[in-house]
């Protein structure tokens, strides 16, 4: 019989490490987001590691901007953007204060909530593609920049925690190269899923824009 996922929140010294032994870990663990409609709970099985100064492909390699400022603080906040004027992801804030580098949401399987997320998500074909993607992920759960900024490590108390779940083996955790990273940042082997999972997006390397003639 299998057990049921621990529902212990995560505490903060669990983002208070570098990105790449975050990053994989979180692969199991389960995210929930309390909304108007009811609960959503997701278990995630996609993440991407974004490494601040030392990652070209990380929206902190220039600096502390307005946009970025989440990235900078404490551990265990979230934080949300605004991609090609229609979309938001999620990603959850990793390291000491001062060091920005996150984790990117890219999907998971909707555990609790399926009902809420199908009403945001109505050109989903099935429900193992409710968050199979960053954008995808944080439409079902109905989160956007109001987000950004919450602590995700308060129990429950807020309107977006995470829970123990169950870590996955590390032998069922695959890596590669993340998905539409250009330049120096597309060839370091950060995203990482599990194995086999069919709610995991397929991979796109990144494609430059063409001049029209």
């Amino acid at each position: 019989m299998i057990a049921p996922p621990d529902r212990t929140p995560l505490p903060r010294a669990f983002f208070d490490r570098p990105v790449l032994e975050v990053a994989p870990d979180l692969l199991g663990r389960v995210l929930v987001r309390t909304t108007p409609d009811g609960p959503i709970e997701l278990r995630l099985t996609e993440v991407e590691a974004y490494d601040g100064p030392n990652d070209p492909g990380s929206h902190a390699y220039r600096g502390r901007t307005a946009r970025n400022d989440v990235m900078f603080g404490p551990p265990g906040h979230v934080y949300v953007y605004f991609t090609y004027g229609m979309w938001h992801c999620m990603n959850l804030v990793c390291g000491p204060v001062g060091r920005p580098s996150g984790v990117l949401l890219r999907a998971g399987e909707i555990l609790m909530g399926a009902d809420a997320a199908r009403k945001r998500r109505l050109s989903a074909r099935n429900d193992k593609e409710l968050a199979k993607g960053p954008a995808r992920l944080a439409t079902a759960l109905d989160v956007d920049r109001s987000l950004d900024g919450t602590d995700a490590c308060t129990g429950g108390a807020g309107p977006l925690s995470i829970l123990t779940g169950t870590p996955v083996p590390s032998d069922q955790v695959r890596n590669g190269p993340r998905t539409g990273v250009a330049g120096d940042g597309g060839v370091h082997p950060w995203r990482f899923w599990i194995a086999n999972d069919p709610t995991v997006s397929p991979y796109r390397a990144h494609a430059p824009k063409r001049r029209r003639s």
